[in-house]
C-alpha cells in the first residue's frame, strides 16, 4: 500500500485548533442512514493528549447499507517509546513499529479513505483530536467530515437496565457482536461496526431515519430546546445585547455578545446544560436583539438593562445598588461606618465593594493600622463618656474619655484613611506590613496571614477607586480601540465615568468622534461631588485595559485645560493600572 497520495491537499502554517461535535452540519437534505457511507475508525495511541503524534494503529472500515466496502488497517511509528502499560494493553511493542511508516506517511491514505463519508467512533473526540492534531503537525488540512459517536448514541438510546455502562466492550457483549474489542485497532473498529447497525436499528423508534437526525439525537437537545429553536432566527450577526421575553413583554434574561446570532443559537445545543437556562427557554417567547456599535456598548447596555428590569435568569450584576462602602463620618472623632449609599459628599468613602464581607475585611485593616475608634456611640468634645474594653486593651486611644484631642485624633486616624483613598496609601499599608513581620519572626504564621488579607483587601479597594476616580473626574473623555478586522476606531465618548455615546470609525476615515458616536449632547452636571461621580454605567472590563497615547489630530488638550482626552485601549486584561493624563497636548 502506498501512503502517499497526491489528491490529498498538502498545506503550510496550518494553525490547530481544537474542535467540538457541535459544529457538525444539521442539513436537511440529508441521506438516509441506509444510503450513507460511514468509516468507522479506531486508534491506538501511546496515552495522553493529542499533539500530532503518539498513534501506534490505526483500523478504519467503510461501510454502507449493513455492507463493508473497505478496509484501512496498519500499524504506525509513534516515534517516541511505547510505554510499557500500553504494552500490556494493546500487546504493540516497539519491535512491532519499528518498521511501521510514520503517521505523516499514512495520513493521506486515511483522508482519501473517508472522503465525502461520515466519520463513526466510539468515544469520538479522542480519536478525532488525535487525527487532527496529526494533520495540523503535518500539513494536512482536515476536511471535517460530520462525525458521529456511538457513546453519545448509545447514551439516548439505551437505559441503565439494559447495560451498567457504555464502553464499547460492554455494548458488544450486549449486543452478541461476532467480533469483540481487544485494544488493537482494526478489532475494535470491527466490533465497532457492529454495534453502530444495532444502535441503528433502535433509532427507528425514535424517528431517527436521516444522519442529521441521528447527529442532533446524539446531541441530547432537550425537546424544549428543539420546539424554542426558531426564536434564534433572524438576529443579527453583530455585536450587542440580547433579550429573552416572555410572552407577556417581561425581561427573563439579559445577555451580551460580539455576535448575537450565534450566541443566542448557542442556547439551543447540547452545550446549553444549565438548569436555570433550560427553564428560562421554557417560558421564553421572544428573542430581542439590541445592536450595538462594539463590545463596550454591548456591555455597559447589559449593565444598564440588568439594573433596570432584575430579570429573574440573571445572577451577576442582578443588584447593583447592594453595594456597599466605608464611610468615614463627619463628626469630632469620626468612625468608619459601613453604609449603602453614597449620601453625604462632604464625607470620605472607600468602595464600592461587591459585599458585606470584603468591606469588613478592608475595614478591619485600617483598624489594625490606625487607631480609629470602633464603637457606634456619637461622641460630645463636652461630655465624656465611659471607655469601652478596646480603650483598656491599649487598641484604642479613648476619645470618649477626651484622652486624645480632636486635632490629634484627626491627624494620627482620620487623616490616613482620607489620604489613602486620594493619594497615597502608604501610612496605611507600611503599618500592617510592619505587624506582619513582627508576627512571622514570632513564628505567628496564621495570625500573620489574618493581617496579610485584611490588608490585600484594603489595598484592591483603594487600588480600583483610585483608578476609577482617575476617570470619573474627567468632564469628557473621547477613548478609541483599533478594530480587529476592519482596521477602523471602535469609539466612545465617556463623560464623568458614565457612557454617553458609541460608534465605529471605518478605516481611513477623517471624520471627528463626535460625528461617528451616537448620543446624548454634553450637558452641565448638577449634582454635587461625589466619590466615582457618574460612574454607575462605567464597564469594569473597560477600566481594566492600559491605556496608551495616540498621535493623532483628533487628540485634545489636558483635562484640565479643555476638559478633555483621547485615548487608545490596548489588551493587557491582567493588568490594572489608573488612567493617566499627559500634560500637555499631542504635536
Amino acid at each position: 500500500m502506498s501512503y502517499l497520495c497526491s489528491t490529498v491537499p498538502r498545506v503550510t502554517n496550518v494553525d490547530y485548533v481544537q474542535g467540538t461535535l457541535d459544529t457538525l452540519l444539521d442539513d436537511p437534505a440529508a441521506l438516509s442512514l441506509r444510503e450513507t457511507t460511514f468509516v468507522v475508525v479506531d486508534l491506538e495511541t501511546t496515552g495522553g493528549a493529542p499533539d500530532g503524534g503518539g498513534i501506534t494503529e490505526i483500523g478504519a472500515v467503510k461501510v454502507r447499507g449493513g455492507e463493508e466496502l473497505g478496509v484501512l488497517a496498519t500499524l504506525v511509528n509513534p516515534g517516541v517509546p511505547i510505554p510499557p502499560f500500553i504494552t500490556v494493553l494493546t500487546g504493540i511493542t516497539q519491535a512491532m513499529t519499528f518498521e511501521a511508516p510514520p503517521i505523516e506517511r499514512v495520513l493521506p491514505s486515511f483522508l482519501e479513505f473517508m472522503r465525502d463519508a461520515v466519520l463513526v467512533a466510539h468515544n469520538a473526540s479522542y480519536d478525532v483530536g488525535f487525527l487532527k492534531a496529526a494533520c495540523a503537525k503535518h500539513g494536512y488540512r482536515w476536511p471535517n467530515p460530520k462525525v458521529l459517536d456511538t457513546v453519545a448514541l448509545a447514551r439516548r438510546a439505551m437505559t441503565r437496565d439494559e447495560v451498567p455502562n457504555h464502553r464499547l466492550g460492554t455494548l458488544a457483549a450486549h449486543f452478541h457482536t461476532v467480533r469483540q474489542p481487544t485494544h488493537r485497532a482494526l478489532d475494535d473498529a470491527q466490533a465497532t461496526v457492529e454495534v453502530l447497525h444495532a444502535l441503528i436499528g433502535r433509532l427507528g423508534s425514535f424517528r431517527v431515519h436521516t444522519v442529521g437526525d441521528a447527529i442532533e439525537f446524539a446531541k441530547a437537545v432537550t425537546p424544549t430546546q428543539r420546539r424554542k429553536r426558531h426564536l434564534a432566527e433572524g438576529l443579527p450577526h453583530v455585536p450587542g445585547v440580547y433579550i429573552f421575553r416572555a410572552g407577556d413583554g417581561r425581561p427573563l434574561y439579559v445577555g451580551t455578545s460580539g455576535d448575537i446570532a450565534t450566541r443566542v443559537r448557542s442556547y439551543f445545543t447540547a452545550g446549553e446544560k444549565r438548569a436555570r437556562i433550560s427553564e428560562m427557554l421554557a417560558a421564553a417567547e421572544t428573542v430581542e436583539p439590541v445592536e450595538c456599535a462594539h463590545s463596550l456598548e454591548a456591555e455597559v447596555r447589559e449593565l444598564r438593562l440588568i439594573a433596570a428590569h432584575a430579570p429573574p435568569y440573571n445572577r451577576r450584576s442582578k443588584y447593583p445598588e447592594r453595594v456597599v462602602w466605608l464611610k468615614l463620618t463627619a463628626e469630632a472623632y469620626p468612625r468608619l461606618s459601613l453604609v449603602r449609599a453614597v449620601a453625604e459628599p462632604e464625607a470620605a468613602y472607600l468602595g464600592p465593594f461587591s459585599s458585606r464581607r470584603s468591606a469588613e475585611l478592608a475595614a478591619a485593616g485600617v483598624h489594625d493600622a490606625v487607631p480609629l475608634r470602633q464603637c457606634t456611640l456619637r461622641l460630645s468634645t463636652r461630655t465624656k463618656t465611659a471607655a469601652c474594653a478596646l480603650a483598656e486593651l491599649g487598641k484604642c486611644p479613648a476619645p470618649c474619655e477626651h484622652r486624645i484631642s480632636t486635632a490629634e485624633y484627626l491627624e494620627r486616624a482620620a487623616m490616613p484613611f482620607r489620604d489613602a483613598i486620594t493619594g497615597d496609601p502608604g501610612p496605611l499599608v507600611d503599618p500592617l506590613l510592619a505587624r506582619i513581620r513582627k508576627l512571622s519572626e514570632a513564628q505567628r504564621y496564621e495570625e500573620a496571614a489574618v493581617v496579610r488579607t485584611r490588608m490585600a483587601a484594603l489595598l484592591r479597594a483603594t487600588v480600583r477607586m483610585q483608578r476609577l476616580s482617575g476617570v470619573t473626574g474627567i468632564a469628557e473623555l473621547v477613548a478609541a480601540r483599533r478594530h480587529r478586522s476592519t482596521g477602523g476606531w471602535e469609539l466612545a465618548i465617556v463623560r464623568h465615568g458614565r457612557l454617553a455615546a458609541a460608534g465605529v470609525s471605518p478605516r481611513g476615515c477623517t471624520h471627528g468622534p463626535r460625528s461617528t458616536c451616537s448620543g446624548s449632547p454634553p450637558r452641565p452636571w448638577s449634582s454635587p461631588p461625589r466619590p466615582l461621580r457618574r460612574a454607575s454605567g462605567f464597564c469594569p472590563g473597560w477600566s481594566g485595559r492600559t491605556p496608551v497615547w495616540c498621535k493623532c489630530p483628533l487628540v485634545g488638550r489636558h483635562p484640565s485645560e479643555g476638559q478633555r482626552a483621547f485615548v487608545i485601549f490596548s489588551f493587557a486584561p491582567k493588568r490594572r493600572l489608573p488612567v493617566k493624563t499627559r500634560p500637555k497636548a499631542h504635536e
